[in-house]
């Protein structure tokens, strides 16, 4: 016979397997303290804004990235396996992205013991590749793994498809076709 203490972890474990809203995520009951998470949110929106204006040296302080990560770039292509965390590739990036910000718009959060899934919308601008400032916004799903009590990034899929595009440029975009520079 189950005590009421174990349908209590049932029903919990239960409820941890649906999405979190943006505003269930900060009344939700989880072994992940509602802090916690607002706490990870918090941080990767100072991630994006570190990284929007080039400073790689908080932005690296702030975000701790799996030796298993992947990343589906902006730009498109194919994923990329690892992140080199080396004083040469963070001092390119830092000339890349230059006087930015970001804003996160939390769209939604999955909760598990040791992931979250975070479904949100960057809303960046900054100076990119050289380009004068202008909005770099990215529709973002990011994936954190816990770690030895830490959360560490595993996964980023980025987009710049937070406008909606018809049909004709997705199936352009599809087929690769070369939509120019614009």
């Amino acid at each position: 016979m189950f005590k009421s203490s174990m349908w209590k972890r049932l029903a919990l474990k239960a409820a941890l397997a649906m999405p979190l809203s943006a505003s269930a995520a900060q009344h939700a009951t989880t072994a992940h303290s509602e802090q916690e998470l607002a706490d990870l949110i918090r941080r990767t929106e100072a991630q994006a804004s570190a990284f929007m204006r080039g400073d790689m040296d908080t932005w690296s302080g702030l975000v701790h990235i799996a030796g298993d990560f992947t990343l589906m770039q902006p730009f498109g292509g194919e994923a990329s396996r690892g992140f080199d965390m080396s004083p040469e590739r963070l001092a390119q990036l830092a000339s890349y992205f230059r006087n930015g910000d970001a804003k996160l718009e939390l769209v939604q959060s999955y909760v598990s013991d040791d992931l979250v899934v975070l479904a949100m919308i960057e809303r960046e601008h900054g100076e990119v590749g050289g380009l004068p400032d202008q909005d770099w916004s990215l529709r973002v799903t990011q994936v954190y793994r816990r770690q030895g009590g830490q959360w560490w990034l595993v996964h980023r899929h980025a987009d710049p498809l937070v406008r909606r595009v018809g049909l004709e440029t997705a199936a352009a975009l599809a087929r690769g076709a070369n939509l120019g520079d614009r």
